[in-house]
């Protein structure tokens, strides 16, 4: 079942205090986890440079009461200073080593940032696509919710685990700060400490409810967010600019990206505006308390009753007190829309799989008996129309299949659930008799090789493109060579720059020591590669090869035809085109309409009956003998 966006919202917006301490230990097991010598240390290093600032104002206030008392002549209506008997030089050598410590610690708590940065980066990263990879499914792919919450949690792998752990280290840092300070101040008064307090949290509560709105808002905007992207793509992608640039399309799409961008940027600019109308009061309250107790304490000095160590002390630990709690508000703000982030990472690496896992699987024999198909129903959502209806049929090994039906007939859902890309809604799927269902996912495909429509042209070597499929023979030349050979690939990679060394990309250099570009292919020559990239697959049981000619001229679709038909022999083939000359040559044909199979059998056969196959193929050869364009919509309705 598809998520909705309303359960996705309330998981991602929000976080309650127990999912938040939970996502803290999270965040802090990866710290451990990317280095338990580099945490420890950064965690020695903030509780120093927490405490230092209070130590440094204390021991201070110790050595302006000295020069007071040492300088005075007269007798003073100060109270005497109180603190240890240490001499002045002594206390500006402390002074003097706090300092030093306080600026190598900066430098080395940067340094173990950026370290722990980078280790975390590290294992969230492989966490995050391992548990992609581990989706052996594609519901989830094609859940526009989901897709969502994927692309906030690649934003989290990035940033979130790091800003969390910065933000817990940061507002320790600032907490100890403050408790130094705090200290001080009870030491001079307990009165000014209690209001320098309450002062200071009502900014700590907005923040934390701002964060909330901030966090909601990012997921509110996450689809327009993809959207924007998603033109960026088209405007800046090689394939889309050829269309753009003929179709004047460019406008049109930078239009919808800009408006995507301003629905988006409204929304930051009513809650920024918001935060500003919050967080001013505030500052001026902060500021009034501050002044309000400079005066208190001087008129108090007048008095008699403070030290000018005192005053001293006061003005540093109110001005250090406001100072870390703005600072750790910010840290905690930070840090809880970081959480609210790495929600979404979290809930991905431990999304649990989207196809059933057998808790005893079976082992997956070779082919040797019939695929079967019973009752067969399917649809890609809960509330969504049939794809399959009630579909049935046999497969034996060793045979070959046909698939025939235009466009939404179901074709290629019924490759997609031989793939055990999906599961049935209602029926089953059996290899030799057991459902499919009771073998592991990886053990299925290990049996099967395909050639899809939307073949993938990946951005590597001409050797990679191959032997992507097959990895354990990747390093295999005499395979490659063999595999491109029998689709017709061998020739034109032969005369590549590196032959089959030479990298089949625009994007990136073929060598980034050398700079030099790589060569792109034609559409018929990259099929090719995907045509070989099926047969380096050796001895699977089910080959599926769904549209393999579409991008190959005429000489060349009959010269691989035949080869196919001789290397597909004794193998079981489920075949698709809307060219059927191509499939006339099949042990059976069925033709699919509305998801049902309406008609079925040899090709004979079925021109005898006169049905909707004998129709197509009437209407496809009638256009090549006679050439009547008008009838070119029939060989186009049978593509996908």
């Amino acid at each position: 079942m598809a998520v909705t966006q309303t359960a996705e919202s309330e998981s991602g917006g929000r976080a309650g205090l127990g999912e938040s301490v939970r996502r803290m230990g999270h965040a802090l097991a990866l710290a451990w986890r990317a280095g338990p010598f580099t945490a420890s240390l950064y965690l020695v290093t903030t509780v120093v440079l927490g405490l230092l600032p209070a130590g440094v104002a204390l021991l201070t206030k110790w050595l302006i009461d000295a020069l007071q008392f040492a300088g005075s002549s007269a007798p003073a209506p100060a109270p005497a200073p109180s603190g240890p008997e240490i001499s002045p030089m002594m206390l500006v050598v402390l002074i003097g080593l706090m300092g030093l410590v306080q600026a190598v610690g900066t430098y080395l708590s940067t340094y173990l940032t950026s370290r722990i940065k980078r280790g975390v980066t590290l294992v969230v990263q492989h966490r995050l696509y391992s548990a992609v990879n581990r989706l052996e499914g594609v519901r989830r792919f094609e859940d526009p919710a989901f897709r969502d919450r994927l692309r906030l949690a690649q934003q989290a792998a990035i940033t979130a685990p790091d800003a969390v752990i910065q933000a817990l280290f940061g507002a320790l840092q600032r907490l100890l700060t403050i408790t130094g300070f705090l200290g001080v101040l009870v030491a001079i008064s307990p009165v000014i400490t209690v209001i320098t307090i309450a002062a200071a949290l009502p900014a700590l509560f907005v923040q934390l409810s701002i964060s909330r709105q901030q966090a909601s808002m990012m997921w509110r905007m996450s689809p327009r967010t993809r959207r924007r992207m998603f033109y960026q793509t088209l405007m800046l992608d090689l394939a889309a600019i050829k269309e753009t640039r003929l179709f004047g399309s460019g406008g049109f799409l930078l239009g919808r990206m800009h408006d995507e961008t301003v629905s988006v940027n409204s929304a930051e600019e009513r809650l920024d505006r918001r935060i500003l109308l919050t967080q001013g009061p505030l500052s001026v309250l902060s500021a009034v308390v501050a002044s309000g107790g400079l005066v208190w304490m001087i008129a108090a000095t007048i008095r008699g009753e403070f030290t000018i160590g005192d005053v001293s002390a006061f003005i540093a630990a109110v001005a250090g007190v406001q100072g870390a709690m703005t600072v750790i508000v910010a840290d905690i703000t930070r840090g809880y829309q970081s959480l609210l982030l790495l929600g979404h990472y979290v809930d991905v690496v431990r999304v649990g799989p989207d196809l059933p896992v057998p808790a005893d699987p079976r082992p997956v024999a070779p082919l040797r008996g019939e695929i079967r198909l019973d009752d067969v129903w399917f649809r890609y959502t809960d509330d969504g129309p049939w794809v399959i209806r009630g579909l049935s049929m046999t497969i034996p090994a060793g045979s070959t299949l046909a698939i025939v039906g235009l466009n939404g007939a179901g074709k290629s859902t019924l490759v997609k659930l031989l793939c055990r890309m999906y599961d049935p809604t209602f029926g089953s799927i059996r290899w030799d008799g057991a459902d499919i269902r009771e073998f592991r996912v990886d053990d299925l495909r290990s049996r099967i090789s395909a050639v899809f429509q939307d073949y993938m042209s990946y951005d590597l070597s001409a050797r990679e493109n191959i032997g992507i499929s097959s990895l354990e023979h990747m390093d295999d030349a005499d395979r490659i060579d063999a595999a491109a050979r029998d689709a017709g690939a061998a020739d034109f990679s032969a005369t590549l720059p590196r032959g089959y060394d030479t990298m089949l990309s625009r994007m990136f250099y073929q060598d980034e020591g050398d700079g030099s570009d790589g060569v792109t292919l034609s559409g018929g020559q990259w099929q090719r590669l995907a045509i070989a990239r099926a047969l380096m697959r050796r001895g699977r049981d089910l080959l599926f090869l769904d549209e393999p000619m579409s991008g190959l001229d005429a000489a060349a679709e009959q010269d691989l035809h035949e080869r196919l038909r001789v290397l597909r022999a004794g193998a079981t083939t489920v075949l698709t085109s809307h060219r059927l000359g191509t499939l006339r040559y099949a042990d059976r044909i069925v033709v699919m309409q509305e998801g049902r199979i309406t008609e079925e059998g040899g090709h004979d056969a079925l021109m005898s009956v006169q049905g909707e196959y004998a129709r197509l193929f009437s209407l496809q050869a009638a256009d090549y003998v006679d050439g009547d364009t008008s009838e070119q919509d029939a060989s186009k309705a049978l593509s996908r």
